[in-house]
């Protein structure tokens, strides 16, 4: 009897690990891209956003933008339109949660009024760009249910091919995402419908490395959207990007927006 016991530890000893099934390991690099991007303080930039036609006709727009970084629960965020004079004056901010519906609001300055968008609209476009106001919002893991899908590499550079679906009300099915394992950001993102067809694809470039403290942080400063049904496009692109940089939580707040 103690022999076989002893055989029955041995053999609990020197069992194989169990290996984590797809969704454990999808959520274990979601939270290490997390934890690798986090203690940025804050952020300010000039930013813009170029609307392209399926024609290829082009429509360019200028803004000031700066992100509050939120500790224990979401970032704050604050976007204003400088250029077109048509929609100078424009803002949108955002309140982002872990475990809530984020907060969001328009103010256009042509009805001086704030709008606030709700969930039925988060799904809509952004100021008649590709990007939705769901992808502007909250990008919280808590969120997201993921599942790691396998790897490969993309333009000769290895990523996690991860799949992520919302908890919340959303205008997507999943989101696909190509995440660099060696910067710990997205290369793409290829947004699916409720239909589960292809609707656009997100391409992240011009990356630069960014020092705060002992940390070193990675962002792309371009950001392109190809909707693969309309053919549209649209880029973000940033300039003058600082992170470490503190604000008031003042300057977050909806009184800020008339």
């Amino acid at each position: 009897m103690r022999f076989l016991a002893f055989s029955c530890l041995i053999s609990l000893l020197f069992a194989p690990v169990m290996s984590a099934t797809p969704e454990q390991k999808g959520l274990e690099i979601a939270k290490q891209v997390r934890d690798k991007n986090n203690g940025f303080a804050g952020e300010e930039s000039k930013m813009k956003m170029v609307l392209i036609t399926a024609s290829g006709q082009q429509v360019v727009r200028e803004m000031d933008g700066k992100v509050h970084e939120g500790g224990k629960d979401g970032d704050r965020s604050l976007m204003e339109f400088q250029n077109p004079k048509d929609v100078k004056g424009t803002k949108m901010l955002t309140w982002s949660y872990k475990n809530k519906e984020d907060d969001q609001w328009l103010y256009i300055p042509a009805f001086r009024r704030v709008k606030r968008i709700n969930s039925s609209s988060k799904s809509s476009s952004f100021m008649g760009s590709e990007f939705a106001f769901e992808d502007l919002g909250s990008q919280e893991i808590e969120k997201f249910n993921y599942k790691w899908l396998r790897d490969e590499k993309v333009d000769k550079r290895d990523v996690w091919v991860l799949e992520r679906v919302s908890k919340e009300p959303s205008g997507y099915s999943k989101q696909i995402m190509y995440m660099d394992k060696q910067i710990f950001n997205p290369m793409k993102i290829e947004y699916y419908n409720q239909r589960g067809e292809l609707l656009k694809t997100a391409e992240f470039s011009a990356y630069k490395q960014y020092t705060i403290g002992s940390k070193k942080l990675y962002r792309a400063n371009k950001i392109h959207m190809k909707n693969a049904q309309t053919k549209k496009e649209s880029i973000f692109t940033w300039d003058n990007r600082v992170l470490g940089k503190k604000f008031p939580e003042s300057d977050f707040s909806q009184s800020r927006l008339k």
